[in-house]
């Protein structure tokens, strides 16, 4: 299944009264059940493509599908609902609530659906289970390593099971041991069917990703496809 096709992108924008061409004319398809990792020099346009790509930000022409629908030109309030049925955001900063534990955490995004209370605890371990947390579920962010906090907030980006996972740098900040147990954990999701989007100056992640691609210029190229 095609989970995001993008047909002739482009993203431009002005800097200094100079256009930029961030993305250049990108055509790809990312499907269900695949491990991708964009790499390229800083610069090179591969965080621009992935706000696009998640709708946070948008392409200045071309048509992006997402689970075969055109969103090329929907409302902010329609890609506001696109993204919360259909994506999950991992950053290389760790936004978690120093004030809620694990568990408290992962099921904030969970209070947008007419779960009872129950089953929102239910399913906040389930998804902790996935990324092997389950048994610090009632630990705080500061009793957690680092890498513990960044499988909390991919268990957190599961919660409404989006098909889609987009993660700009998410072992930037991270030991080689726990870099290690983030990759292994996307492709635990992969297997699941979701398509995990990855972009990243991380040498590891290529070993790991099923497919890999390098933006240089805006563009977009195929380094490797398993």
């Amino acid at each position: 299944m095609i989970n995001i096709e993008l047909n002739s992108c482009t993203k431009t924008y002005i800097k200094n009264k100079e256009e930029i061409t961030a993305v250049n004319n990108v055509n790809f398809k990312f499907e269900s059940g695949k491990f991708y990792v964009i790499t390229g020099k800083s610069g090179s346009g591969k965080t621009t493509l992935l706000q696009c790509v998640g709708t946070i930000d948008t392409f200045s022409s071309g048509t992006l599908k997402i689970n075969n629908k055109d969103v090329s030109h929907l409302s902010s309030n329609h890609l506001a609902d696109i993204r919360k049925e259909n994506i999950g955001f991992i950053y290389q900063q760790i936004y978690l609530n120093s004030n809620l534990t694990a568990l408290e955490n992962v099921i904030v995004p969970l209070y947008l659906s007419k779960m009872s209370k129950e089953e929102r605890l239910q399913e906040g371990e389930k998804l902790l289970e996935q990324v092997d947390m389950l048994h610090r579920k009632n630990h705080f962010p500061k009793e957690l390593s680092g890498g513990e906090q960044q499988r909390i907030s991919i268990a957190r980006a599961l919660a409404n099971n989006p098909s889609i996972i987009l993660a700009d740098e998410p072992t930037a900040s991270l030991d080689s041991e726990n870099e290690e147990k983030i990759y292994q954990t996307f492709k635990k999701i992969v297997k699941d069917g979701k398509c995990v989007i990855v972009v990243s100056h991380n040498s590891k992640a290529l070993n790991y990703a099923d497919v890999v691609l390098k933006m240089k210029n805006g563009s977009l190229e195929i380094i490797k496809n398993a």
